[in-house]
């Protein structure tokens, strides 16, 4: 197919760029263990959006579908943790958008005819997915035909995968084109009249000088306010709807990390001199190091300069065989050994053919295509003709495969090694993880001395004495406090050290333990005060390098919280608001009948600080900060006239406008459109999640994940 192999090579730019496609984990956890309950719908509902009920094999199957082509794109046959996750994560907002605005759009008898969607993907003005997939690199162009040579090869030899991952792209195409017309909708019925136009401009052109003496909430000593019980009930109910809460989960735990140990990293050491008799006997050191060490085989040579000093030292002035090290780097102990020297060019110019094994249906078919196609040409055949006819890279097949100008490490390793070590004008077949590629080396550049290091490399790991005795600290611990005293008590017995962590229902992991999803579980389903479990019925889990064990310290539900559970928010709150009392209380006295902010600075024993140019438009005050109650004031404060004491965020403050300034805009259209552009863009940021807060939404999501 024309432009396949262009898709799966930009599919994850497009996903982030265009569709805002993410790719994450699948475990299903509880779920297996739960029984044949499950097999109710009630049981399988996994979510309900806006009364519209989504069952878990419905979602399960979006996911693989995605997930699939997810593994067209990268050419990957397995899926990490983080990846199945993300892929969940997309299919979710997608149900999102199907569920909610596409239940708006429909109300409103808004849609995508076949028409426009054709205008989309082949007319004048492609949608930028289009654009991205289909988009020359080199010019910034979308060739047309090149859109067209892709669909009818749709038609004629797409696998079914290729053909379920087109009309994921038209799904996605159709559905961006459903949210832009609501929200150009939306946007179209918001106005600005003139007369806000003009009290903006004059509000802009005001500009504000002032003094003003600030008495901080620090200044006062919490011993020095008295607070009572009554005192909180009475804020607390006077102001419920600010102590809103989510559904959380709080944890304490302790970990014990599996680090190498001396003995660890006297064994690597020791592994990689015992090594080196072998190494020095072997003729094939690609072969040798991709079957014994950490790192594969880098078929790339390197110049002096790009070598460190140590290094580029010892290889231009060994030979072929010789050792340097064992050396130690990056907690890796490497022993290098010089595998080629050769005269390369640090430039070079290419054409090629690529044929891809998923196109044609087959690695075999792949390699068989691409060597008869060498063979034509060897007998006599064009080689630009036929990449223009039978290339998948559609960047060079409109050029006759013509790659140009393109330096060392510009292409993959086995591609460079054709391109930059082939002879002028010969033939080359390569396989890489685009496909098989047809090479032909045209030009190079100036040759200098370059050198291949075979390195054998082995990472620096604990042992399995070492896991075992750290395994052993963590069971002895982990019987010998199984309650949330016992817990509490060794960890300050021992000195261990503690951390905490609140977590939500749908996190994915705690900060700072990989792929920890089955302590988020554990902290749902264990009870406030004991030791958390996992699955096996173990109070140990083990993330990564580190045990860990837990404790389920605090339980949250969503709703307003109790006044116990706001007591210390509360508390602070109130603090600040008898702070804020005492201190106006001494501002309103010391400024008693005085205009002269000096004379009331110095009764306070303080200073009288200065602040120019704030208007209403101001979103902070320098020196200050984050102060809308000072901007308010001092914008709408006569000159010369001393405020009110001002209960503000850091502090109380007293001020004075000194002068104003003018400024000088006064275009009066510019600002009208200034300020619809600022609502449209404000309300396109917003439609969705308006839409979202008006439906319900039920998530149950981590009851399988």
């Amino acid at each position: 197919m024309a432009t396949l192999q262009n898709i799966r090579n930009r599919g994850g730019l497009l996903v982030a760029i265009v569709i805002g496609l993410a790719l994450g984990a699948f475990i299903l956890g509880d779920m297996l263990n739960s029984g044949s309950k499950l097999m109710k719908p009630s049981q399988m509902k996994i979510a309900e959006i806006d009364g519209e009920s989504v069952q878990y094999p419905d979602f399960q199957k979006k996911v693989e579908e995605l997930s699939e082509i997810y593994k067209m794109n990268t050419q990957k046959n397995q899926i990490d943790e983080n990846t199945w996750e993300q892929i969940r994560e997309q299919v979710w907002q997608e149900y999102l958008q199907e569920n909610i605005l596409g239940k708006a759009t429909e109300n409103l008898g808004i849609s995508v005819s076949a028409d426009e969607l054709f205008d989309l993907v082949q007319g004048n003005n492609p949608h930028p997915i289009i654009q991205q997939l289909f988009k020359d690199p080199k010019t910034g162009q979308v060739d047309k035909s090149t859109i067209l040579q892709f669909l009818k090869s749709l038609e004629t030899n797409a696998t079914p995968q290729q053909k379920a991952y087109w009309l994921y792209i038209e799904g996605q195409i159709k559905m961006d084109r459903l949210r832009t017309k609501y929200n150009s909708l939306v946007s179209k019925g918001l106005y600005v009249t003139s007369d806000e136009a003009k009290e903006s401009l004059s509000a802009k052109n005001k500009n504000t000088n002032f003094q003003y003496i600030v008495l901080n909430y620090a200044s006062v000593a919490d011993s020095a306010v008295k607070v009572s019980d009554s005192d909180l009930k009475e804020y607390y109910n006077k102001h419920k709807n600010e102590y809103k809460q989510e559904k959380t989960r709080k944890i304490e735990y302790i970990t014990f990390e599996v680090l190498p140990s001396a003995a660890d990293n006297a064994a690597t050491q020791k592994w990689l001199n015992d090594s080196k008799k072998e190494f020095a006997s072997i003729s094939d050191n690609q072969q040798y190091i991709n079957v014994n060490s950490d790192t594969p085989f880098d078929p790339g040579f390197s110049k002096k300069e790009e070598l460190s000093p140590e290094i580029a030292a010892w290889a231009f002035s060994a030979q072929p065989g010789d050792f340097y090290g064992p050396y130690f780097e990056n907690n890796v102990y490497k022993l290098a050994k010089i595998d080629q020297f050769k005269m390369l060019p640090d430039s070079a110019q290419a054409s090629h053919i690529l044929i891809n094994p998923q196109t044609v249906g087959s690695v075999d078919k792949a390699r068989a295509k691409i060597d008869s196609i060498k063979k034509l040409i060897e007998n006599g055949a064009n080689f630009a003709e036929l990449a223009r006819k039978f290339s998948e890279d559609p960047g060079s097949a409109a050029k006759g495969g013509d790659l140009g100008w393109f330096k060392r490490k510009q292409m993959v390793p086995e591609f460079e090694e054709a391109a930059f070590s082939g002879e002028i004008n010969k033939l080359y077949v390569v396989g890489t993880r685009f496909g098989f590629h047809l090479i032909k080396p045209t030009k190079k550049g100036k040759e200098t001395n370059q050198v291949r290091i075979a390195t054998l490399s082995r990472k620096v790991e604990p042992g399995t004495e070492t896991y075992q005795k750290i395994y052993s600290e963590t069971s002895k611990f982990a019987s010998e406090n199984q309650t949330a005293e016992a817990f509490n008590k060794s960890v300050i017995d021992q000195k261990l050290d503690k951390k905490m962590a609140t977590l939500k229902e749908n996190d994915r992991e705690v900060a700072g333990l990989e792929t920890s999803r089955a302590l988020v579980k554990a902290a749902y389903s264990g009870d406030q005060g004991k030791v958390l479990v996992n699955n096996e019925g173990s109070t140990i889990f083990e993330f990564g390098n580190k045990f860990v064990i837990g404790v389920l310290t605090g339980i949250t539900e969503e709703g307003t919280s109790t006044f116990e559970e706001a007591k210390i928010r509360v508390d602070l709150a109130v603090r600040k608001e008898k702070k804020a009392q005492m201190l106006a209380g001494k501002l309103k006295n010391a400024a008693s009948g005085q205009t002269d902010l000096s004379a009331v600075a110095s009764k306070l024993s303080t200073d009288v600080k200065e602040a120019s140019g704030i208007n209403f438009n101001s979103f902070s005050i320098p020196s200050i900060g984050f102060e809308p109650a000072v901007i308010g004031t001092v914008c709408s404060l006569a000159e010369g006239k001393v405020s009110v004491p001002i209960e503000g965020n850091n502090g109380v403050y007293l001020t004075k406008v000194t002068s104003f300034t003018t400024g000088t805009d006064n275009v009066l259209k510019a600002e009208k459109t200034r300020l619809a552009q600022t609502l449209s863009s404000r309300a396109g940021g917003q439609i969705f999640e308006s839409l979202k807060k008006v439906a319900e939404i039920e998530d149950k999501r981590a009851k399988f994940y």
